[in-house]
């Protein structure tokens, strides 16, 4: 009978074989351990809440409203509004086109959109070892098969992936993010950033570069965007880093070929990015004066902060971790100095003493423990960090008391 109420058990629906195969991700899961007051969480790669820009964010907003009316809140087009990507495109430099600009909902996004218009299952996908979570998680949609090549305080070995070029191997992208890694905090040398770029010409593949944390940079100089050296390298960037990640709008610079696919796979996605996120995003960017200066009071806190998470660890428990220089970002990378020592059963004497981090397996395909760790030092202050140190140094000595 039309409209009689259902009164039996629901017979479940089975999933598709992807949604059955994709993992969740464990960067996700660990975030909620952040809500326990009792814990000190390292984990999270967030924005310190009490830097971003609640009060300038609101001005922008009526100025916004004031100025655009209803558009500001009506449908976009998908490409995103003409004045962002004008925007992000004089931003990136290099020659940047804003038609070559596609704004997206967050740069999670994009990656997502270049891997849907690029890979069929089983296309060979290169990453560096370890790599940001969240890559993996995008790519692992598109059921591609993943290599992961090894890399070191200069980003990834250009020099082993043209060995494995040379014995064979035809990726059909390479996934790299270029400035201050998520998770191990490297910088793509600019030798290697040519080196990538002259490999994308010679075997065709794709350069994905992922670029947000490159505006956090505490010392040394900024190296030209591997797109500056090829046409075969999409560029990935967001605001969330610098203005709000609440805001979830991020871009991509594509070639020409690239940009009307992508466009496509949004219309399909989304249809666009919050149009009213969009003009504010813009209007912040716009205000050079603001925005470097917000972005110089984030540069001086997160560095002040590394250098105080570095020191405490170095005396809470150095003589158990090697810690990777820090020169900009958001991370700090931690490497045991004696094997054996696990990062996850690390992770769990560490959560009963009060402290969080997110253990290197995670980042890597194999999901392999080698007992590294990334700390995220830019949510917590001083004295947090101190009291961090010290809790994670007593769950390492716990441990290493037992074995």
């Amino acid at each position: 009978m039309v409209g009689a109420a259902f009164t039996g058990a629901m017979t479940p629906v089975a999933l598709s074989t992807r949604s059955r195969t994709v993992r969740s991700s464990a960067i996700r899961d660990l975030l909620r351990l952040t809500e326990r007051p009792d814990i000190l969480s390292l984990a999270g790669g967030l924005p310190a809440p009490e830097l971003l820009p609640v009060d300038r964010i609101a001005a922008a907003t009526a100025d916004v409203l004031a100025a655009e009316g209803p558009a500001a809140l009506q449908y976009g087009p998908t490409e995103g509004i003409a004045a962002l990507r004008a925007t992000v495109a004089d931003r990136l430099g290099n020659g940047t086109a804003p038609e070559g600009v596609v704004i997206t909902t967050g740069s999670q996004q994009a990656l997502d959109l270049v891997a849907r218009v690029l890979l069929d299952p089983g296309d060979v996908v290169v990453v560096e070892q370890p790599t940001y979570l969240g890559a993996l998680g995008a790519l692992q949609w598109c059921a591609p098969t993943v290599v992961s090549i090894a890399g070191d305080h200069d980003g990834l070995r250009t020099d082993l992936l043209a060995d494995r070029l040379a014995a064979g191997l035809r990726p059909k992208l390479v996934y790299v993010v270029t400035d201050f890694a998520n998770p191990t905090g490297a910088t793509l040398a600019d030798s290697r950033r040519r080196h990538l770029a002259g490999l994308a010409d010679q075997f065709g593949f794709v350069v994905v570069e992922d670029d947000p944390y490159g505006a956090l940079r505490f010392r040394g100089t900024t190296a030209p965007p591997v797109r500056a050296f090829t046409e075969r390298a999409v560029t990935l960037g967001t605001a969330s880093k610098v203005i709000s990640p609440g805001l979830r709008v991020g871009w991509l610079a594509a070639p020409d070929w690239l940009v009307r696919p992508i466009v496509v796979a949004k219309q399909a996605t989304d249809l666009h990015t919050a149009v009213l996120n969009q003009h504010l995003v813009r209007a912040l960017l716009a205000d050079g004066a603001w925005f470097d200066a917000h972005v110089a009071a984030l540069v001086e806190s997160y560095s002040a902060r590394a250098g105080v998470l570095v020191q405490a660890l170095r005396e809470a428990c150095g003589e158990h971790f090697q810690l990777s220089p820090v020169d900009g970002g958001m991370f700090l990378w931690v490497r045991p100095r004696h094997p054996g020592l696990a990062a996850e059963r690390l992770l769990a004497t560490a959560i009963d003493a009060g402290v969080a981090f997110v253990p290197g397996s995670a980042f890597r395909h194999d999901a392999v423990d080698d007992g590294t760790m990334r700390l995220c030092f830019t949510t917590v202050d001083a004295d947090g960090l101190h009291e961090a140190a010290r809790r994670l140094g007593a769950a390492v000595g716990s441990m290493t008391t037992t074995v």
